[in-house]
């Protein structure tokens, strides 16, 4: 065997039972069912004189959250979302992503300065199938790691 080291122990995996998304006001969103935050890299592509290898300068970053609410009620989502549509203008959201770990250990990610962005859902229908509306926003302010998961 290569790796007798098994750093990464079966035992504590994490799954979507785990982690949550909250409000600013630390309120559980408790039908969201999936929850992505990704952060692209734009990069500024050079080639020095003389040289034929292409080579890359870090230039800007954007991070965009994008989850689904399973429909029971209007929540606070879906609510923030039409008053952007009535008003022409999107709601600053703050955002708190968190996973537990088996040990109590929690990494906690605050996302600050959340509008809408792209396509979400106002109504998504489909026969035989759960309602869900999907929502897709765009991290303005600074996000923050404010605790790490450990084993």
């Amino acid at each position: 065997m290569l790796n007798t080291r098994a750093s990464v122990d079966a035992r504590h995996a994490r799954a979507g039972k785990d982690a949550g998304l909250y409000n600013e006001d630390g309120e559980l969103f408790a039908s969201i069912d999936s929850f992505q935050a990704k952060a692209a890299f734009n990069n500024l592509k050079y080639s020095p004189l003389g040289q034929n290898r292409e080579l890359e300068a870090n230039n800007t970053y954007a991070l965009t959250l994008t989850f689904s609410e399973i429909k029971v009620e209007d929540g606070y989502l879906f609510n923030q979302l039409m008053a952007a549509v009535a008003d022409g203008e999107s709601p600053v959201i703050t955002l708190d992503g968190v996973i537990e770990g088996r040990n109590g250990s929690q990494e906690r990610v605050t996302y600050r300065e959340c509008i809408f962005s792209g396509d979400n859902d106002i109504q998504n229908v489909a026969s035989g199938d759960v309602i869900k509306q999907a929502f897709s926003m765009f991290c303005n302010g600074k996000v923050e790691r404010r605790s790490a998961l450990t084993i």
